[in-house]
């Protein structure tokens, strides 16, 4: 019986306790059939005797000890499911990084600033974004109400949030801007020499930075910029509405921008940038350089859900500017543009260039509709900016009411000095169009390579563009080489391979450096 209550397992142990119990009657019943001691062995006379008590408690002793054994065995894998697990290691300070508490949420008024149009709160804009770099990120809300400020900088980890109805309004006197140097890719101030203005809202060596809201407004007022450059009384390039330079994980949405200076959105060798559902809004025509969106050497950019209607490029990916350009060294590669509706009448839809000498490749552009404008997409360069544009695939493309729809022009001279060598070209390749439907154009296509910038590996794939004027060849080109797949209207150029929708070669073109470009209509 000790034998078997050192059991290993609880399936001996239960065997062990019902042993133990069926030995109970057993001992009782061996006790009374036994003969009395002393009788004789012919006296058999059965009767009740009393059972020895020392057995009676090692049995009952034997199966407390089998029933304890056999509880523990079972409730051993209960006991680790419910176990506390143990406690994380402490991280460090440097681990964790410094916004480690709930951030904290400022209302601008709470330091002071009214708005009413009138009173300029630059001081409480400073001092709420003072705070919060204080706490390590935070968020500052402003208020329906019209805000007028002077320029201002951004910090890391912190949201700027415009509710419904909220107007941040940059003040007009250019002497509250300050001048900052200019960018290097750039050589010296796109318009002057020397320094540049900055933009209303800056931040730059930055980190998680959100610009986000009801759609509140950040408006430029930009009226008295464009009249004092058309009437060149301006001494410094025009500072943008927005610029992030040198920073990382940007997030822009549901706001609207309006009415900048110059440029209304610029990163500057910024990644991790996502721009959603904003609208940006200057004056079709006399609001000049108010390009909507400048991607300028940045990776990793995504702009979706927007709409752009400006007096210059509604979308720019740049990524700097001839020899300064070059030795800056950065290019714009994977930019996504998705489900965008532009105007542009001065300008394009969607722009790569003229300045981008630090190269701009894997570009998305789907999903884009361009109306009442001059051009729908267009690549611009130049010699002297060197550097390549590759890899770029617009797909889902809707023109309506445009100009030239499909543009690649290559004498965009346009330079920051003499220095400039005109022997740095660019190579161009690897572009495809893919479904590019529209009506109301007058040339669908105008690719205009040359001797020295030669358009290679070109692909037009489900074209069908309605046209104004039948009378001249809309679809134009020089120095291309590439290939139509399957239908495409208007008839493509004769420097195209023709395939079918199988991607069979039907007719190879020999005629690649013909050029029948025609400016006159």
């Amino acid at each position: 019986m000790l034998e078997t209550a050192a059991v290993s397992s609880p399936r001996a142990a239960a065997a062990a306790a019902t042993a133990a119990a069926s030995a109970l009657p057993a001992a009782a019943a061996a006790v009374v059939s036994s003969p009395r001691r002393g009788g004789g062995a012919a006296h058999h006379q059965r009767r009740w005797a009393p059972p020895p008590f020392r057995a009676f408690l090692v049995a009952l002793w034997l199966l407390g000890f089998a029933l304890v054994f056999l509880w523990q065995s079972t409730s051993v894998g209960r006991v680790r499911l419910y176990t506390r697990p143990p406690m994380p290691k402490r991280a460090a300070a440097s681990e964790m990084g410094s916004w480690v508490a709930s951030p904290p949420v400022y209302d601008l008024r709470e330091f002071g600033a009214v708005g009413d149009g009138r009173t300029v709160n630059t001081e409480a804009f400073e001092a709420a974004i003072a705070a919060i770099a204080e706490r390590g990120g935070g968020k500052l809300t402003v208020p329906a109400g019209r805000w007028l400020t002077a320029p201002f900088n951004l910090t890391s980890r912190m949201t700027l949030f415009l509710a419904a109805g909220a107007e941040i309004m940059g003040i007009q006197d250019e002497r509250y801007w300050p001048l900052m140097s200019p960018l290097p890719s750039y050589g010296y101030g796109r318009e002057h020499k020397g320094p540049r203005y900055g933009s209303l809202i800056h931040g730059q060596d930055l980190k998680d930075v959100t610009i986000t809201g009801h759609n509140g407004t950040i408006n430029g007022q930009g009226q008295s910029w464009w009249v004092k450059f058309r009437r060149k009384l301006l001494n410094h390039t025009r500072g943008p509405l927005v610029q992030l330079m040198w920073s990382s994980n940007i997030i822009i949405s549901n706001i609207t921008l309006r009415d900048s200076p110059f440029w209304t959105l610029h990163t500057y060798d910024c990644k991790n940038v996502t721009i959603s559902e904003t609208t940006i809004l200057a004056p079709i025509a006399g609001a000049p350089n108010t390009d909507g969106i400048d991607p300028d050497s940045c990776e990793n950019v995504v702009i979706r859900n927007c709409y752009i209607s400006v007096g210059d490029d509604g979308i720019a990916i740049k990524s700097g500017w001839d020899q300064y350009g070059i030795a800056y060294g950065r290019p714009s590669t994977n930019i996504t543009v998705q489900n965008v509706i532009i105007r542009s009448m001065v300008s394009a839809g969607v722009s790569i260039g003229s300045e981008m000498s630090g190269g701009v490749s894997n570009v998305l552009v789907e999903n884009v509709h361009i109306w009442d404008s001059r051009r729908g997409v267009r690549i611009k360069t130049a010699p002297g900016r060197g550097a390549y544009v590759s890899n770029i695939l617009y797909r889902n493309i809707t023109l309506v009411n445009v100009r030239v729809g499909i543009v690649i022009k290559t004498d965009y001279n346009e330079h920051p000095d003499e220095g400039f060598d005109p022997k740095a070209v660019p190579t161009i390749g690897n572009i495809s169009y893919k479904s590019i439907h529209g009506h109301g154009v007058r040339v669908p296509v105008r690719i205009q390579g040359s001797a020295e910038i030669p358009v290679k590996n070109i692909t037009f794939h489900d074209m069908s563009v309605g046209i104004l004027d039948r009378k001249h060849h809309v679809f134009q080109c020089s120095f291309v080489q590439g290939q139509v797949i399957g239908y495409v209207f208007p008839v493509a150029c004769k420097n195209l391979d023709q395939y079918n929708e199988r991607h069979e070669l039907v007719k190879q073109s020999t005629l690649q450096n013909i050029s029948d470009i025609d400016y006159s209509f």
